[in-house]
């Protein structure tokens, strides 16, 4: 099997800002893996310096990766994936493009789209999210404006004056479904002061309103609110699962942090197990790392896959998300084409 990369540089209409900061431009990695007959498959790493991955520490690990690629026959996406996990454990990212790319030359070579080949029903679909980043309140109601097709809005919070924005959203925006994701940026005494404002403002669920780490204040906050508070941050792996067992209502699935679309099975089929809700979303990524997650949404309660729609220069198709609408394209894998080859 050939290992090819390229470097994609994105960038977002807006600033994307969250709790912890902001960039315009996001800048990730094209995995590309060439069968001896020529049939290929795509997968993206979008590394995140909060789980401290870069450009490079992904490329390194590539390169580590290439030797186990070159070499594996016939092995089956699932027993590569396992193996680049255990071998690359801080490398999650990677090893999701990988499993992405293994997962999309699969189907490719039955014809198939990856859900198909893991006989999931297309139909049975979320809606996606779309995001307003934290700005200032004079221009949030303008971007709400621009996203008037999407019918449920994630509201980033954790920093500025967060009830002003919230009230401007919920202005600009009365009839649409909010959901808040707070990215870890709240104390326990903000977080309980926001109840509050959250349930005033009919916001359906909060995602990850504290540190990573704080499992008993993340139960106490459920306990004094019927919203349902979705871990993100807290959990990466399917062995987080059970520990949230009990504190929040359900989990956030990224592949960028379980590193692979095998372990994010593992983690819905353990959230389940625990009566869990499950959620997927992404980071700022192409069509190709939209599309890899997507395949996944048969099985989830709830979906963010605005990570293609925010940018202003995406450079493949794929996987779209019209009126909130989960759309595949009919074609096999995972369904990506380059824009000037569409």
């Amino acid at each position: 099997m050939r290992v090819e990369h390229e470097i994609l540089t994105l960038h977002t209409r807006d600033p994307f800002v969250i709790a912890r900061g902001g960039y315009a431009e996001h800048v990730t990695v094209l995995v590309r893996l060439t069968d001896e007959d020529g049939e290929y498959g795509l997968g993206e790493a979008a590394p995140n310096r909060y789980y401290g991955e870069s450009v490079e520490s992904a490329l390194d690990a590539l390169r580590r990766a290439t030797p186990l690629l070159s070499e594996s026959g016939g092995a089956e996406a699932a027993t590569i994936e396992d193996e680049l996990r255990a071998t690359l454990p801080d490398a999650r990212s990677l090893t999701a493009a990988v499993s992405v790319a293994l997962h999309d030359l699969a189907a490719k070579r039955r014809s198939v789209s990856v859900r198909e080949l893991w006989g999931l029903d297309s139909s049975r679909t979320p809606l996606s999210s779309y995001t307003i980043p934290i700005g200032d309140p004079a221009v949030l109601a303008e971007r709400v404006r621009r996203a008037g097709e999407y019918p449920v809005l994630k509201i980033k919070l954790g920093a500025g004056d967060e009830r002003l924005i919230l009230d401007t959203v919920r202005a600009a925006a009365p009839e649409k479904t909010l959901r808040v994701d707070a990215n870890a940026g709240w104390s326990r005494a903000r977080a309980a002061e926001m109840l509050e404002m959250l349930a005033r403002h009919d916001v359906e669920l909060l995602e990850q309103p504290l540190a990573a780490d704080d499992l008993e204040g993340l139960r106490e906050l459920q306990e004094r609110t019927a919203i349902p508070i979705i871990a993100d941050e807290s959990c990466r792996v399917a062995s987080d699962v059970e520990r949230l067992a009990g504190v929040v209502r359900g989990i956030n699935i990224k592949l960028a942090k379980c590193g692979g679309l095998v372990e994010a099975r593992r983690m819905i089929a353990a959230a389940r197990a625990h009566g869990m809700s499950v959620m997927a979303g992404c980071m700022i990524e192409s069509s190709v790392g939209i599309s890899g997650i997507a395949q996944l949404a048969p099985l989830l309660d709830y979906a963010d896959l605005d990570g293609a729609a925010l940018l202003a220069d995406d450079p493949y198709s794929g996987v779209t998300i019209p009126r909130g609408r989960i759309v595949f394209p009919d074609a096999p894998g995972i369904g990506v084409r380059k824009r000037d080859a569409a």
